[in-house]
């Protein structure tokens, strides 16, 4: 039977343990350098970086002249195949004469009505070019969140002044408080064997217009 050990005794015994192991290393400190509002520089155009992202994610993309919008939009549309195309309140006139047959989103168009359009016509809150990402904060011109995830296709316009360069930049620009969507490409997924299906949680093409 183990003999029972005195406090001394412990204490001497947690001393000698303590004393045989190494010293602990010192933690290095870790560098909080990380890059704020205007940390990172596109290195040319960013108009053509945020093109060429959207592109590697298998978004149609288009830059043109700010004047060109309409026309444009209208190009786009066509080249999809959309005619009932689902439009949020507040989208410049001159966009809307663009839409073959636009479904105004007031009030409120059902999940079936959203169902059957062939595609939605949006604007951005900003666009990151080092990600290829687009950022709705749903207000004027961009909608609720359901008329940008139901349709098969959106088309996004993006005025150049919208466009920044990073992730901070985009945080900085917007109100933190406000419930957003973050759309780098169509919506895809894959399942455990890797194989890519697009259009299960939204639009199954996305079509960027970059109006300079």
């Amino acid at each position: 039977m183990a003999a029972a050990v005195s406090g001394r005794g412990r204490g001497e015994i947690l001393r000698r343990i303590r004393a045989a192991r190494p010293a602990a290393p010192t933690a290095a400190a870790t560098p909080r350098d990380y890059a704020g509002p205007g940390g990172y520089v596109t290195g040319g155009n960013p108009a053509e970086l945020l093109a060429e992202r959207l592109r590697d994610y298998g978004a149609l993309v288009q830059r043109r002249p700010a004047a060109d919008g309409p026309v444009a939009i209208g190009a786009v549309l066509r080249d999809c195949g959309a005619r009932r195309v689902a439009l949020p309140e507040h989208l410049p006139a001159e966009w809307i004469t663009a839409v073959p047959e636009p479904q105004l989103d007031r009030p409120p168009l059902q999940i079936a009505e959203l169902a059957r359009v062939d595609a939605v016509l949006t604007t951005v809150t900003v666009a990151i070019a080092q990600t290829g990402t687009l950022v709705l904060d749903h207000g004027p011109g961009q909608g609720r969140r359901e008329l940008t995830l139901i349709p098969d296709v959106h088309v996004a316009v993006v005025p150049a002044q919208r466009i920044v360069a990073a992730v901070p930049d985009a945080v900085a620009a917007m109100d933190p408080a406000t419930p957003l969507t973050w759309i780098s490409g169509p919506s895809a997924t894959s399942d455990i064997e890797l194989t890519r299906v697009q259009g299960v949680h939204g639009p199954r093409s996305l079509a960027v217009i970059i109006l300079e």
